[in-house]
């Protein structure tokens, strides 16, 4: 069972690589928008498979973690390619 989760852990860390890649060479915005998305799902499964080699329950909140600050930057991005801001403001005066 080891081996297979070792085995796992390179194929995800070889995806990050080429996510990498996309995100360089990406041919438009979203295209990277999607791979940096698609890179904190790759982490996440990268620190899992961690997680059950070492047979610990410690590195729950740091998934946790990176899955709000990979949901929050998506949000953020997607918002400032199609309205060009991220926050708001009324100027009123």
């Amino acid at each position: 069972m080891t081996t297979f989760i070792w085995v796992c852990l390179i194929l995800v860390i070889l995806s990050i690589v080429g996510l990498l890649y996309r995100v360089y060479r990406g041919p438009s915005v979203p295209d990277r928008l999607v791979a940096l998305d698609a890179i904190g799902v790759m982490l996440i499964s990268a620190i899992a498979l961690l997680s059950i080699l070492f047979d610990t329950g410690f590195f729950m909140e740091v998934i946790l973690l990176i899955a709000i600050m990979s949901f929050i930057g998506t949000v953020s991005f997607s918002k400032f390619i199609e309205k060009g801001e991220i926050i708001e403001r009324d100027r009123t005066s």
